[in-house]
């Protein structure tokens, strides 16, 4: 397996991991053109140079960075690509002098972040905008 920061994007690819990953249907989403313009780093896991993980990072420009759309292929999960991936993104959101890292989930993801990959638990909020 190999850790790739900014790879080049190829929208079908990606997206076709994120549905496994969620186990929704694919559905082609511009992640190159967003990637490019919102997010500080991306990260991917490849074997044998196909996609397996993926994590993005945007950010506010300064101190804060985000964690978004972590995803490792089901036939490659609890292997610790997802703990590497977010440490990762860590090293290069630190790099880009953040100083703080931020990451919303789901109550079944705590582990994977709060014990896994070190993060501390926070209060936060969330508004939803569409139905």
């Amino acid at each position: 397996m190999e850790i790739r920061v900014r790879f080049p994007v190829d929208d079908t690819e990606l997206s076709t991991l994120h549905a496994l990953a969620f186990g929704s249907a694919v559905e082609v989403q511009p992640w190159a053109a967003r990637l490019e313009r919102h997010a500080l780093t991306w990260v991917g896991a490849f074997s044998n140079d196909q996609l397996i993980g993926f994590v993005g990072v945007c950010w506010d420009g300064g101190a804060h960075a985000i964690i978004l759309d972590t995803a490792v292929h089901p036939s490659h999960g609890r292997q610790g690509i997802g703990k590497q991936l977010v440490l990762a993104a860590a090293q290069e959101a630190t790099l880009a002098g953040c100083e703080w890292l931020h990451v919303d989930f789901e109550p079944q993801l705590a582990d994977f972040y709060l014990t896994a990959c070190g993060f501390s638990p926070t209060d936060a909020g969330l508004l939803k905008l569409r139905d």
